[in-house]
Order: structure tokens, then sequence, then C-alpha cells
């Protein structure tokens, strides 16, 4: 269908291209992760203790068993598997910041491995290795992901739509974040359980708006004055590869600070509340969601001074 002209004025968006322009373009990193699955028929996969429960939803839908393992501090796994044909490792490129980790994994697993570059958008994806990215962890869009995979699922997918979505970001932008946080919540319950589908065209003209040279200086470039200022009290340190763009700065601290920061209007997420239930005390990942606070950098210079002194105040 050709588009319409003319009538009344649509949203006015900078022309540029996707990011990942030689991706499939679907509507949630979970169901990159169900294509995966179908189309290679996996019948098990390792997957961490440290990550998102929904990341179980296509395990349970496409009746594949699973096995969790744990990480160490530096989040990388404590022990290799021997895989059978029919398994496959996932791993999650932690905040954007373990390229490395994933490179020798590749090494290991081979075509087996299965890269989580949620929080990784910026991220390579390695040549014959299945990978998937969420446009939703780094960007202002209701839907929105990317797979690499020479897999194919012989399916017709219907475009996902996403219009009804967007109130968390316009009431965000008209009036402020607390406004529109219940409308977030239930843009996330609402994605859960959804089929495979394409992107919406709302999302792939948001995306292709977006100058993303500019979206990766500013992120390295507050990441690093992050890591200037709080270093030193910080109890997790990651080498800023060349290359990498991350989506958080990750704080681990002993002080309780994340209500002092909410009080001040500085909102920071938890990775993962579920990971409270799935692990014991004293586990690496148990002290991490309870210990480390991820803060945000898609923010302005006054933004990360704000931050830097209120965590001080701390």
């Amino acid at each position: 269908m050709t588009e319409a002209i003319g009538g009344y004025f649509e949203l006015e968006l900078r022309q540029g291209e996707h990011y990942h322009k030689d991706a499939l373009r679907l509507n949630t990193a979970r169901n990159c992760f169900e294509y995966i699955l179908r189309a290679r028929k996996y019948t098990k996969v390792y997957i961490p203790y440290y990550t998102c429960e929904v990341m179980l939803e296509p395990l349970n839908k496409c009746n594949v068993a699973y096995d969790f393992y744990h990480i160490n501090e530096q989040l990388e796994p404590v022990e290799v598997f021997h895989l059978e044909p029919s398994e496959a490792f996932l791993y999650t490129n932690y905040y954007g910041l373990k390229q490395q980790c994933v490179e020798q994994l590749a090494q290991i697993y081979g075509n087996q491995l299965i890269v989580d570059n949620a929080q990784a958008f910026f991220a390579a994806p390695l040549d014959g290795i299945d990978t998937f990215y969420s446009a939703r962890k780094f960007f202002g869009v209701a839907d929105g992901a990317y797979l690499y995979t020479d897999a194919h699922l012989d399916i017709e997918l219907e475009q996902d739509q996403s219009y009804a979505r967007m109130a968390h970001l316009l009431k965000r932008a008209d009036i402020d974040a607390e406004a529109g946080y219940a409308d977030f919540r239930k843009n996330d319950d609402a994605l859960c359980g959804e089929p495979i589908k394409r992107m919406s065209r709302l999302t792939e003209k948001i995306l292709c708006s977006i100058d993303y040279d500019k979206v990766h200086s500013i992120r390295r470039h507050n990441y690093q004055l992050f890591e200037t200022k709080l270093g030193s009290s910080n109890k997790i340190h990651f080498i800023l590869e060349e290359g990498s763009v991350p989506m958080i700065y990750p704080y681990w601290t002993n002080v309780c600070i994340r209500e002092n920061l909410i009080n001040k209007r500085i909102y920071t997420a938890t990775y993962w509340q579920n990971v409270l239930d799935w692990t014991n005390v004293g586990d690496i990942e148990n002290i991490l969601t309870q210990m480390l606070i991820p803060l945000p950098i898609n923010i302005n210079e006054t933004e990360v001074d704000t931050i830097i002194n209120s965590l001080s105040v701390c």
C-alpha cells in the first residue's frame, strides 16, 4: 500500500537508518530468543541465574528444558559445560561491558552460543553466533528488538502496532517521569505473552531518527565521568573497551543509597528482583541484585553532577 500524501501533519522525525541494518526486526528481545529456540529446535539451554525472569517465557512456551549457571564478580561464567548437539549456552553481555567475554565464549561453544545483547545495543554481532538486542533498553520506544541469525523460521509474522503503548513516553515529555510510570509498567506487562511479531512501524521510524554517533559519544563520556568520580568507592570495575557503549554505570557499594536517590527523584532499576528468589544469600547474583545501583548515563553532564553530589551526601 502506498503512503498517504497530505491531509494533516505527521511527527517530524529525522530520516536516517537502523543501526542494525542487516538484522531481523522483531517486537521484543524475548521473542528473538523464542525465534532462535523454535528455528534451532533446541531441547535444553543453560541460562544465567543473573537474568530477567522474562527469559523463561520463551523456554516454557517452547517446552525447552533449562539449567541455571553461576557467574563470578566479573560477571563471567564460573564453569564450562559440555553441550550435546541439541543444547545451547545463553550469555548476557552485562551492561554492554562484556564483549571480550562474549568472544571468549564463542571460542568455547561456537554456534551453540546465544548472545543476549539486550544491555549491549552497540556491540557487534559475531559471525555465525545467534545474537539479539533490545531497543527498549536504550531508547524511548514501546517495542523493538533486533536478531542476527542464519536460522530461518518459516512463518508469516504480523507487524506489531505500538501507538497505544506510548503513553509513558508522552506523559514524561508533557508532564513528568512520575506521571508516566504506571503506563510504563502497563506497557511492560502488555508485552508478556505476546507472539513473535515484526517491529512496529512507529518504533522503526523513531529508531531511524536517532543520531547513534551522538548516543555512542554521550554514553561513553558519562561512563568515564562516573568512573573518575566514583571509581575509588566502587566495588566493581570494568575496563571500558574501545568501541564498547555501556547501558549504565554499575555502582556497587555496601551503603544502601537507593532510597536516598529516589527522594531526590533519581530513579534506578533493579537487576533483577526475581534473582533473589532463584539464589541463596551470599551468592554473587543475590548480592548484585541488592547492592548494585545501575546509574543512568543517557543524560547530560549537569545530571551526572547531580547524581554524584547526591551520592556524596549518602
